[in-house]
C-alpha cells in the first residue's frame, strides 16, 4: 500500500481557499473601517473620497440604502443637510443642530 493521499477534489479545494480568504479579510476588518473612518475625517481627502468611505461605513453598520423617491422635499433636504456636514463639519451655514 502507498502512503500517498488521494487528491481532494477541485470543488472541495476552491471552497476550503475561499473560506480562507474570507478568514484573512474578516481579521482585518477593524483596521479597515479604521482607514474609512480617517479618510471620512480627512481634511485632506476630496470631498467624494470623504462621502465614499461614510457611505462604506453606514452600508457596513446599517445596510444599504434604500432608493427615495424625489417627490418628498423633507428627505431630500434630510440628505443634503447629511451630506454638508459630513463634506464640511467645521463651517457653518445655517444649519440646524
Amino acid at each position: 500500500m502507498s502512503d500517498v493521499l488521494p487528491p481532494v477534489p477541485k470543488r472541495r479545494a476552491r471552497a476550503r481557499t475561499l473560506t480562507e480568504i474570507r478568514s484573512v479579510a474578516r481579521s482585518h476588518t477593524r483596521t479597515a473601517i479604521n482607514v474609512l473612518v480617517g479618510v471620512m475625517r480627512s481634511d485632506e481627502a476630496t470631498p467624494a473620497a470623504r462621502v465614499s468611505a461614510a457611505n462604506a461605513i453606514l452600508d457596513r453598520g446599517w445596510g444599504k440604502a434604500q432608493p427615495l423617491e424625489n417627490s418628498d422635499d423633507e428627505v431630500l433636504e434630510l440628505i443634503h443637510r447629511v451630506e454638508r456636514i459630513i463634506v464640511h463639519p467645521g463651517k457653518s451655514g445655517g444649519e440646524e443642530s
